[in-house]
């Protein structure tokens, strides 16, 4: 018999009524009622209540006890009388008389409550991380964590899939994020980096001849932390299969989202069948190639409008003249808002750098007209075609924003959002997948006016290799994708170019010359001329599947151990300086910026 526990603190019931037992845990709580003490006893599993009374020996050295602390105790279970039952509990029937206890770890005072998951100073929780994961919310988040990773292989291996791992120490990639450096001791002034994901190794894998590949892998990124982004590292679903075309990669991943999303949440999937939206179309529609889909509202593009002589909006008719684009959104049915609500949007956009959104809201009496700051601008046949554009109705309000594209579609997405928000439009029991397809495979970069790759740099192409216009690089689509669930994105991938002389060209028109190429990708480029199969794939992030089925709002509630906002770790207290004589070792030194 182990020596700490005859049961765990979850599964003792009315069978085991007068049964002499042991536990082990921590003490989760104490009541003390004078003559009786409660304790509420922790572990791993579920709590049980536990009681001594006065005159039992140990009553006071229990009752000195600090919360947190460790204990083992034997007693005798008792069933409780009906009024003290507590349903709450999966032991709530019965509890734990105590003969005897043992301290096996003694705790200091703490610096944070453990008992309750009230808010409380990020700082403390990084710092003390390791209580912080005893209390309930994120001890469960963790342990879905768990359950959901082992769920994902189970049904990667049904799918026939193979698990691999890829190496950690690689070579650096001139595509992407910052890479993490470490150096070489043995090959003195040279680096590897950690991998920003296995993409080339995946790719190599399926070279090799194997058909279906994944693994659950850590990805080393050195950015900048965001609510949905870890600073350092992140995990996710690395998968690639052989001779596969995008369907068929949107079909295996749909089976898998659906059936994980549907073990772990009670939450409605909005698509059962997710939907294809190309990138163009959702950057007009929703501002964003990451829409949230369980939001209504879609925008509108009236740039024409603003070339009508009826329209005299004279603000906006210059800035279209010169380039700029307006973009709207429709509102239904907000006739009886009060001017405040759409003053208090106005008044945000402000606030978010934009010039703000001109508003008016759709009216008839005899004629169509329009109420509001700019409504005088518009003519009867000027709303009615706005109408017939973004299928507004009478009593539906309309808010326009005007600049540069990039500006109209960051502001519009934001408003889009706000909007929804304030009406209370967003059923948040509902998960809405979609893919973003058709992405360009180039984009010019607005300050050096050079024409870089947009997402992925061994995507290929789209159509016939033949008929590819490579003298208008910024028409031509890859097939990139990416899987975006109620406005987060969960994945990029591509079906990838295996063809070596394509990629020559591809790199060619983004600045590379075939020198490069050979110099930075030497291993992929040389394993593709060796007789490559069409293959893709994709790498849906763990960290964020998680934090939605968690109901979660930062990725830092379901990462076991994370980094500040500085990406640093409080509780291990790195990064840290190391000696001059480690630095000898490997042929460095450092010099600090002023």
């Amino acid at each position: 018999m182990n020596k700490y526990r005859t049961h765990n603190c979850n599964e003792l019931s009315i069978s085991n009524n007068g049964e002499e037992i042991i536990l082990s845990g921590w003490i989760n709580k104490k009541r003390d009622h004078g003559n009786l003490l409660f304790i509420d006893l922790r572990d791993n599993y579920g709590i049980t209540q536990c009681i001594i009374d006065k005159s039992n020996e140990s009553f006071k050295s229990l009752e000195k006890i600090q919360l947190e602390s460790v204990i083992k105790v034997n007693g005798k279970v008792i069933k409780r009388s009906n009024e003290t039952i507590n349903s709450d509990l999966q032991t709530g029937e019965i509890e734990v008389n105590i003969n005897s206890f043992e301290v096996l770890g003694s705790c200091k005072e703490l610096p944070m409550p453990v008992f309750s998951d009230q808010e409380y100073a990020e700082e403390i929780r990084l710092k003390y991380r390791f209580l912080d994961l005893r209390r309930k919310k994120i001890h469960d988040n963790i342990i879905l964590r768990s359950k959901v990773i082992s769920f994902i292989r189970n049904e990667m291996f049904k799918l026939g899939f193979l698990e691999f791992q890829t190496p950690i120490l690689t070579s650096s990639s001139p595509e992407g994020a910052r890479d993490f450096l470490v150096p070489s001791r043995l090959n003195p002034g040279k680096f590897y980096a950690l991998p920003q994901a296995p993409q080339q190794f995946k790719q190599l894998i399926m070279v090799s001849g194997f058909d279906k590949y994944f693994q659950i892998a850590p990805c080393f990124r050195d950015e900048d932390a965001r609510a949905d982004r870890s600073p350092g590292e992140f995990y996710q679903l690395d998968l690639e299969m052989s001779f596969v075309e995008q369907e068929d990669v949107f079909r295996v991943v749909e089976q898998l989202i659906v059936n994980v999303f549907k073990e772990f949440s009670s939450k409605k999937l909005m698509h059962r069948s997710f939907p294809r939206i190309s990138y163009e179309e959702s950057m007009l529609k929703y501002g964003s190639d990451k829409p949230d889909l369980r939001n209504p509202l879609v925008i509108s593009d009236l740039t024409e409008i603003f070339s009508r002589k009826d329209v005299t909006f004279e603000i906006f008719k210059k800035l279209v003249k010169s380039g700029s684009k307006v973009r709207c959104i429709v509102t239904k049915n907000t006739k009886d808002k009060p001017r405040s609500f759409f003053d208090n949007i106005d008044k945000w956009a402000k606030e978010q750098g934009a010039s703000g959104l001109a508003y008016f809201t759709i009216e008839k009496d005899d004629n169509v007209t329009a109420k509001g700051p700019v409504g005088k601008f518009f003519s009867e046949e000027s709303l009615k075609e706005i109408m017939k554009i973004t299928g507004a109705d009478i009593g539906d309000s309309v808010f326009f924003a005007c600049g540069k594209i990039n500006e109209v579609e960051k502001i519009t997405a934001l408003a889009r959002d706000r909007i929804a928000r304030d009406l209370d439009l967003i059923d948040e029991n509902i998960f809405a997948f979609c893919w973003i397809v058709d992405y360009p495979m180039f984009e010019k970069n607005e300050i050096t006016n050079k024409i870089e790759f947009s997402h992925n740099p061994f995507s290929m192409p789209q159509g016939d290799i033949k008929d590819i216009d490579f003298d208008n690089p910024l028409k031509i689509k890859a097939y990139q994708y990416d899987i975006v669930c109620n406005g987060i994105e969960l994945s990029s991938g591509a079906i990838r170019n295996h063809v070596p002389e394509l990629m020559y060209k591809l790199f060619s028109i983004a600045g590379y010359q075939k020198k490069h190429v050979d110099e930075k990708f030497s291993g992929m480029i040389n394993a593709l001329s060796y007789g490559a199969p069409p293959h893709g794939g994709i790498a849906p992030g763990i960290d964020r599947i998680v934090m939605l089925l968690a109901n979660e709002k930062n990725i830092r509630e379901v990462t076991m151990f994370p980094m500040n906002q500085n990406a640093q770790d409080l509780m291990m207290n790195a990064p840290s300086n190391v000696s001059e004589n480690q630095l000898k070792e490997l042929g460095l030194a450092i010099k600090l910026k002023k």
